[in-house]
């Protein structure tokens, strides 16, 4: 067992284990089935452009969540008629292509943000649906030519197989193969998130004081009405973005810092690995708690389903 607790008496079992990732499994495919349900029932969602990088995500974290169904399986000794070594190599790479494609869409988001904040004007000429679904698929393929080297012997594509055997004693991480991957998703991603949202907030700050000045000068119902049609919308919608971004970087980052430890041969422990694995995966789930507790629309949309749910019985 990775976290050193013993089996359970009748069945060989680690207890400890398998309740984390069953119920991870559970809340993750619950979770994001219910965002994409909501999707389909409030419209009012479909306006926004980035609508479609949370799609998007929402289905990536889907796949996770069924994903983890193969560990869970193998936790509880249920034989799948394939070979551990296959396994766990096909588990590892959809697990990182996965959540390779929810990392490129938040980067995504935060351009959109950008661009709709900084060039209002031209922001429908240079964002189109048909663009958007470009962007998506170039997502798809690109995340999925990051990690296929791994396939090829050279190095683990990032899950540490904690539940695998094989994973865990013959299948060692790399550290070239780990600088490649940092160098060409998390780098980019982190500095893109960054540089966005450093810009966006600052000219939102900017806005604001200037809404505040015309207060002082021409206390008047027009500057609030001006003030209230501004910027205010972006910046709550982008308050709520950065929030899943954050969130996202915050239960990632323990994994990926584990990751280059491990690569490096400076740390090996299979509690840590077990842990930092799973909390970066659980993040599947924190998206869609934190979109429906932050976004009033997409609570309405909730509401809405939750209505029919209860009609239909």
């Amino acid at each position: 067992c990775p976290l050193g607790f013993g089996h359970y008496n009748a069945v060989d079992v680690c207890i400890l284990e398998t309740v984390v990732i069953v119920l991870l499994t559970f809340l993750i495919i619950a979770g994001n089935l219910t965002v994409i349900f909501v999707f389909h029932c409030a419209p009012l969602l479909h306006h926004y452009t980035t609508s479609y990088f949370i799609q998007t995500m929402a289905y990536a974290d889907l796949f996770v969540g069924v994903s983890c169904l193969v560990p869970a399986l193998s936790l509880l000794h249920y034989s799948t008629g394939v070979h551990e070594s296959l396994t766990c190599q096909v588990f590892g790479y959809i697990i990182s292509v996965l959540k390779s494609v929810s990392m490129a869409c938040l980067t995504c988001i935060s351009v959109d943000r950008y661009l709709a904040i900084t060039k209002p004007l031209s922001y429908n000429q240079l964002v189109t649906p048909c663009r958007l679904r470009i962007c998506i698929v170039l997502i798809w393929i690109y995340s999925s030519l990051v990690f296929l080297p791994s396939f090829f012997g050279w190095g683990k594509p990032g899950y540490h197989g904690d539940i695998f055997e094989w994973c865990a004693t013959s299948w060692l991480t790399n550290a070239y193969f780990t600088g490649f991957i940092v160098c060409l998703l998390y780098a980019p991603a982190a500095f893109v998130i960054c540089f966005t949202y450093f810009h966006i907030f600052k000219i939102c700050r900017q806005h604001t004081k200037e809404i505040n000045d015309r207060r002082a000068r021409f206390p008047s119902h027009e500057v609030d009405a001006a003030g209230e049609a501004g910027h205010s919308p972006d910046r709550r919608y982008a308050m709520v973005l950065f929030r899943i971004t954050s969130v996202f970087y915050v239960l990632w980052l323990p994994y990926i810092i584990y990751f280059l430890l491990e690569s490096s041969r400076v740390l090996e422990n299979p509690a840590l690995s077990f842990l930092t694995t799973w909390l970066a995966i659980s993040n599947s789930f924190c998206n869609c708690v934190i979109y429906s507790l932050s976004n009033s629309v997409f609570r309405l949309g909730l509401w809405r389903l939750s209505e029919t749910i209860c009609s239909s019985c």
